[in-house]
């Protein structure tokens, strides 16, 4: 077995058990709410025992891999490997008992992202990718859609947690939705990005994302063959997140340049 296929298997396997775990309890218990970064930040009791059940069972099976979490892990390795853990991503979502959360597991290593799962358990759904071996949902191989108009594009995006930077991205969409064929915001990067993947939507970008929201979704959507880059076609980063059809990218490119405002 492959290193990449190992790790996307620990990926799906500490995945599932976190968001069974944690579905099983938004079902019958008492949230207890707190905010982190922003009053429309929010985190929950399940965030944090998701993310404990996620990083002991890493200490188990990965001991030497390092592990980066959003609510706080931050363990040093000696392997090369490091996890990039979002324990609810969509915490919202959870919160309000919507479907679209899910708990977003991705690996690195010296080239990037190598492995990777998104499980989604309110749909029922694991997406998952080791690099090199393509990327599926449950046991569906992914592909994305092929469609080179933005007339018939159906266009994802996310808003920051920081509620003064959204006014730009609120005007900048506002203007894309006379190109394209209309817009949708899911709240839940993770899952954006496995939803260009499996050809549900044409194209995602978001900006101000931190790693463990786009390691595994990014490996998904490459290997289910859409591009992942910044905004200008270069690398990218979470700072700026564009996935597309390889078809759409440059209209794609082009639409977010001449739809952002202009700074002053």
């Amino acid at each position: 077995m492959s290193l990449a296929i190992e790790l996307r298997d620990i990926a799906t396997q500490l995945a599932r058990q976190a968001g069974d775990m944690a579905l099983h309890g938004r079902k019958t218990g008492t949230l207890k709410l707190e905010t982190k970064s922003s009053p429309v930040d929010m985190v929950t009791q399940y965030d944090k025992a998701s993310e404990e059940l996620i990083t002991a069972g890493l200490a188990q099976l990965r001991p030497h891999d390092a592990i980066v979490g959003e609510e706080g892990a931050n363990t040093r390795g000696t392997s090369g490997i490091t996890w990039h853990i979002d324990p609810i991503d969509g915490t919202t979502n959870f919160m309000y008992d919507l479907p679209t959360w899910a708990v977003s597991i991705g690996a690195v290593d010296e080239h990037g992202p190598i492995a990777g799962a998104v499980y989604a358990p309110a749909l029922n759904e694991m997406f998952s990718a080791a690099r090199g071996h393509g990327a599926h949902v449950n046991q569906t191989l992914l592909t994305v859609r092929s469609i080179p108009s933005l007339q018939h594009a159906l266009v994802a995006t996310g808003f920051s947690y920081n509620v003064a930077g959204r006014a730009p991205h609120t005007q900048r969409v506002a203007r894309m939705l006379m190109t394209v064929r209309d817009i949708r915001r899911m709240g839940a990067a993770a899952i954006d990005l496995c939803f260009v993947a499996a050809g549900r939507y044409d194209a995602y970008f978001e900006e101000g994302l931190n790693s463990w929201d786009l390691v595994a979704g990014q490996l998904i959507a490459t290997e289910a063959g859409a591009v992942v880059t910044n905004f200008n076609g270069d690398s990218v980063t979470p700072a700026q997140v564009l996935a597309t059809s390889p078809e759409l990218q440059q209209n794609m490119i082009n639409l977010i340049r001449e739809c952002s405002v202009e700074k002053p």
